[in-house]
């Protein structure tokens, strides 16, 4: 995991607005990066980098809300909250709808705006640790052989050893063995931290398990 600094990534066209918004921020503590057009700051981004984007609504080429959906396509989406010059209620209803920390008119309170930027870097610090405790999750799934997991859809579903080799087609002393292994590798003792496990890794939505990628 990164040690960057977190910045507030500041994507706006209007120089004057951006000089003044920045200022505000860095007398108030903030590290900030500055951004004329959101596609500069897509490709300037560093993408392991933490932090929040503020962003315009309205600016040539990428507007705001697109740059919005394009960060959501990245494996590590940073928090995005609006400024703009005027009243936009539709606009606002989709951003936040989208997951936007907060909508905000360039006239608002300053007070408001370092608020909206405080809750936007707590909520990167909180999504950034939840993306990592899955990848570490899903590492040690990952560490499963194909009929462990096969073995491990049967006992979070409740079957038994019993039922399991049946389904399966092989000796229950096999399927013992298996859950043997499967608890070792993630590191659990009880059926019901595997079933709380692989419900906070995403695995076994559907009601058939499925091979996770690349196994």
């Amino acid at each position: 995991m990164t040690t960057a600094e977190p910045a507030v990534h500041i994507v706006d066209d209007d120089a004057q607005f951006l000089a003044a918004v920045s200022r505000l921020l860095r007398a108030n503590g903030f590290e900030v990066k500055t951004f004329a057009s959101a596609s500069d700051f897509l490709a300037q981004r560093n993408g392991d980098a933490p932090g929040c984007v503020l962003a315009d609504v309205q600016m040539p080429g990428m507007n705001g809300l697109e740059l919005q959906s394009a960060l959501a396509q990245t494996p590590n989406p940073l928090p995005i909250l609006f400024l703009t010059g005027h009243g936009d209620i539709p606009a606002s209803v989709r951003a936040m709808r989208q997951g936007a920390e907060d909508f905000l008119e360039k006239r608002a309170p300053k007070a408001d705006l370092l608020d909206a930027v405080k809750r936007a870097l707590a909520r990167d610090a909180r999504e950034r640790e939840e993306r990592a405790r899955r990848h570490e999750l899903r590492a040690r799934f990952d560490a499963l052989t194909p009929r462990e997991f096969e073995v491990l859809g049967h006992v979070v579903r409740g079957r038994l050893n019993k039922q399991i080799a049946g389904d399966l087609g092989i000796h229950e002393r096999t399927v013992k063995l298996h859950r043997t292994a499967i608890t070792t590798k993630l590191r659990v003792q009880s059926v019901a931290e595997l079933t709380r496990l692989t419900e906070e890794a995403g695995l076994f939505a559907a009601s058939e398990p499925t091979f996770p990628k690349g196994q």
